[in-house]
């Protein structure tokens, strides 16, 4: 199998699950999915146990000498930390704030703190890059954004499934979902509610369930 192949035979956000070792846990209100692979990298996955809203994404790789990597978060927020011991200066509310947080039918970002009049705004796909590219025309802000699951599907970007909005000081950046996205998130949702019902089988705030 290739690997656009590997991926279809996953479902949803299981794609990015493939090849490594998962243990599923429920505590409070959340599911989590841990990930770890043999290259030492890891994935945690966040759900809400009665939306089954993917609350937050974040992976990490080792590092050249085999330490633990930082944390890269594609879907949600990474905690804000200030230790006024070793930090001089506070990083300023007022810079961009970038988020993935997905919808049913999108993929989608939010780049909070860009005060700048719709106009200024020029969002397109790097075809040869495989990403979607925000840029400002008075060159205040550039971002490229990867979407793993399209990559994982070997898929192309088209401009049609591409849109976005501005509005409250915020750039809304929106990637349709193909069919064949839905169908393995669809997929991928029904292995996820059997897990959250393995895992709530017995009393006690965490249960383990292993992939």
């Amino acid at each position: 199998f290739g690997e656009r192949e590997r991926a279809r035979a996953g479902g949803g956000a299981k794609m990015l699950r493939q090849g490594g070792k998962s243990t599923s846990f429920v505590s409070g209100n959340r599911k989590t999915i841990h990930t770890t692979f043999s290259d030492g990298g890891e994935l945690v996955e966040e759900y809400d146990v009665k939306t089954d809203e993917l609350l937050l994404r974040k992976q990490r790789a080792r590092t050249k000498l085999g330490g633990e990597g930082k944390w890269e978060y594609l879907v949600g927020d990474a905690p804000v930390h200030f230790n006024p011991e070793v930090s001089t200066i506070v990083e300023s509310s007022s810079n961009p704030v970038f988020t993935r947080k997905d919808t049913d039918r999108f993929f989608q970002w939010r780049i909070r703190n860009l005060p700048y009049p719709a106009e200024n705004y020029d969002i397109s796909i790097d075809h040869a890059d495989g990403k979607v590219v925000i840029r400002t025309k008075n060159k205040k802000y550039y971002k490229r954004i990867e979407i793993p699951e399209m990559r994982r599907l070997e898929a192309d970007l088209i401009e049609g499934a591409l849109s976005w909005h501005h509005a409250n000081n915020t750039l809304v950046v929106s990637y349709q979902k193909p069919a064949e996205i839905l169908d393995l998130e669809a997929k991928d949702k029904v292995e996820r509610k059997k897990m959250h019902q393995s895992a709530t089988q017995q009393d006690g705030d965490v249960q383990c369930n292993q992939q």
